[in-house]
């Protein structure tokens, strides 16, 4: 099954292009350089498939080459983000599968978050209603994130006879809220109210149910509009730098920076610094 197999699919390749693109298992939107995914099972809380996890992976890994991509948003149809693996599509056959088949799957599953935190582009995710499960971590692997006060986030996995070291939740959830408090989230699988999230540094910001997706592709474009190359260089080095110590990390970023200068978005910058302009980057 190509799900577990990673054989290619229609984005692999050098495609920079992706005005065009239809998925088949969710929406996809380009405007102004901002992509916006829906995850479009509104009368199932928007849940995952098989089919579903490996086109959002693979989707995600082309992104590496995109031209026409700056920044990406990912939110749910029908007032709920996400809520998981979907029980009959996924929960039931695994219950089947023999341990090569479960090691397959729950790999396919970390490498979409893999490919998450790979793409140079921001993600930013537009939370309202229910964000469980999977639909959590796909939240988690995000760089920012926007939710709303009625907003339910659970790392459900214990709930179900589960580990929460799923798909990086334990090496990602301590980094963003604290190792106490994504402790008591992995183990007890309790729901994270909006206003809580927001507290816990989950949620960047908390909105109105009706404007938080809006809010969230405000904040995107604005990220688009930006210099590009350095956000995806800004991105880069927050990922890399978790496995360095503190010396490693400044010649880390020493190199990047040096690497920034050289680009045209920092000369245009100076240019427009000094003419008292406002720098228009194109991300060179």
């Amino acid at each position: 099954m190509r799900y577990l197999t990673g054989e290619p699919h229609q984005l692999a390749g050098n495609r920079s292009d992706f005005a065009g693109y239809r998925p088949q298992h969710f929406l996809f939107s380009l405007e102004q350089g901002v992509a916006t995914l829906t995850l479009n099972r509104a009368e199932r809380k928007n849940p995952l498939t098989f089919d579903s996890y490996a086109e959002l992976r693979d989707l995600f890994r082309a992104l590496a080459y995109a031209s026409d991509v700056k920044a990406i948003v990912v939110t749910g149809a029908g007032e709920n983000f996400c809520s998981g693996g979907d029980v009959h599509d996924i929960i039931g056959p695994l219950t089947k599968l023999d341990m090569p088949g479960l090691l397959a799957f729950t790999r396919m599953t970390g490498d979409l978050v893999k490919a998450m935190r790979a793409c140079p582009q921001p993600v930013v995710a537009a939370i309202d209603g229910i964000c469980a499960g999977a639909g959590a971590i796909l939240a988690l692997a995000s760089d920012i994130r926007y939710g709303t006060a009625r907003s339910k986030t659970a790392f459900l996995f214990t709930r179900v006879g589960l580990a929460g070291c799923d798909m990086g939740a334990c090496a990602l959830l301590p980094r963003v809220i604290g190792q106490g408090r994504a402790a008591e989230l992995l183990y007890t699988g309790r729901s994270l109210g909006g206003e809580e999230a927001e507290r816990w540094g989950f949620f960047n910001r908390v909105c109105a149910p009706e404007s938080v997706l809006a809010e969230a592709q405000a904040f995107a474009g604005a990220l688009a509009a930006g210099p590009t190359f350095a956000h995806g260089m800004t991105k880069k080095m927050l990922q890399q730098e978790w496995n360095m110590g503190v010396d490693e990390a400044i010649e880390a970023e020493a190199q990047a920076q040096a690497i920034c200068m050289a680009t045209n978005d920092f000369h245009r910058a100076y240019h427009a610094f000094v003419a008292k302009e406002k720098p228009q980057f194109e991300g060179d």
